[in-house]
């Protein structure tokens, strides 16, 4: 299908850049990713994700990639472009009518939707393609969120989130955050706080309503996670909080931003980082043991750092994970004497790195 004005062509059905086939429209999955981009598939092999705002083009190439790679986030990092796939991008794609709009405005609508295509070599194809046939016929059609209006309570201010997170109060923060997200910028705010409990508190808190507001609004709540992952890798830029409240968000909603922990991995390489992405790492694997299992032996050496607080949170790590091939390892730290910070349910207590172990290894047995 395609309309002409005067020679001029207005609107196109999509095709595959590579097969030239037109394409069905992109659907959602049922298992999110981290930017929650709706996906297709060719019948040639060809993937894609699309991008409404068409300023996203690097989030919809790794979508498009990890779903070529069946959710196999460690394949997806391990491919190198035209070498292992090949890309193509489709500009001016209206997801409202599944079309293309050369011109970029269409029934009254600015158009600057991206379809991100990745073509996967044959070889690797062999090995996804099944898994991707799979998902796209579990995937349901994309639908306009109701646009039925609810009553809602006044926003809270910020003295007001302040004194709930201080008291340990999160409900009314809760309840706030699902209909006002701007409470979620200012439980962000509280991160950066010298006062270490208050600080983990606010970590703690800004993940619960995270979890509630991603039931209607995962986005929002994907948004927020990359400014806490840009406030780590930005030196100009604050990181207190940021490991906590992303562990506490990932650890509440894996089923949503599972996708991110290869990110959090990304920091171990850093020494001034380590004991913090450990930490982070150690509260997800507190909730969700079965997505880290694999990478038990990668956390082991930690375990030898010269950093106590690197020793220490790779044991609480292990321990969580109930890596018995660790026991022995941990048996090592049962007489170190160097304390950590322990936070659970708003309080913060301390204990020796040996303490910590000895309890380890001794509900391993």
């Amino acid at each position: 299908m395609s309309a002409n004005f005067f020679g001029r062509e207005l609107v196109r059905e999509p095709r595959c850049p590579f097969c030239g086939n037109v394409i069905e429209p992109p659907k959602e999955l049922p298992v999110k990713m981290p930017r929650d981009m709706p996906v297709g598939a060719c019948p040639c092999g060809a993937v894609y994700a699309c991008d409404v705002t068409g300023h996203n083009i690097g989030a919809a190439m790794i979508e498009a990639l990890v779903f070529g790679c069946g959710m196999d986030w460690d394949l997806a990092w391990s491919l190198l472009p035209q070498e292992d796939y090949l890309e193509n991008i489709v500009e001016h794609y209206d997801i409202v009518n599944h079309l293309i709009v050369p011109g970029g405005v269409y029934e009254g609508r600015r158009i600057s939707g991206t379809l991100f295509f990745i073509r996967l070599q044959e070889d690797i194809l062999e090995v996804t393609e099944e898994g991707i046939r799979k998902r796209i016929q579990k995937a349901r059609p994309i639908e306009p969120k109701p646009t039925t209006e609810r009553k809602s309570k006044p926003p809270l201010s910020k003295k007001q989130v302040e004194e709930f997170v201080r008291s340990y109060k999160p409900q009314p923060i809760i309840e706030a955050s699902k209909t006002h997200h701007q409470t979620m910028n200012n439980l962000q705010r509280l991160l950066y706080s010298p006062d270490d409990r208050f600080r983990m508190r606010a970590a703690e808190i800004l993940g619960m309503a995270a979890s509630e507001v991603a039931e209607d609004n995962p986005e929002a709540v994907s948004r927020l996670l990359q400014r806490l992952f840009t406030s780590i890798t930005d030196t100009a830029a604050s990181s207190w909080g940021a490991f906590e409240a992303i562990a506490e968000i990932i650890s509440r909603r894996a089923d949503l931003f599972a996708g991110y922990i290869p990110q959090l991995f990304s920091f171990l390489a850093d020494d001034t980082r380590q004991a913090d992405c450990l930490k982070a790492v150690g509260t997800i694997a507190k909730s969700r043991p079965d997505i880290l299992r694999r990478y038990t032996f990668y956390f082991i050496p930690f375990l030898q750092s010269p950093k106590a607080s690197v020793r220490g949170y790779a044991a609480i790590l292990l321990g969580n994970l109930g890596a018995k091939e660790a026991r022995e390892d941990l048996k090592k730290l049962i007489n170190d004497p160097n304390p950590i910070q322990i936070y659970d349910n708003g309080s913060l207590k301390e204990k020796t790195i040996g303490q910590v172990s000895h309890d380890i290894v001794k509900n391993m047995e």
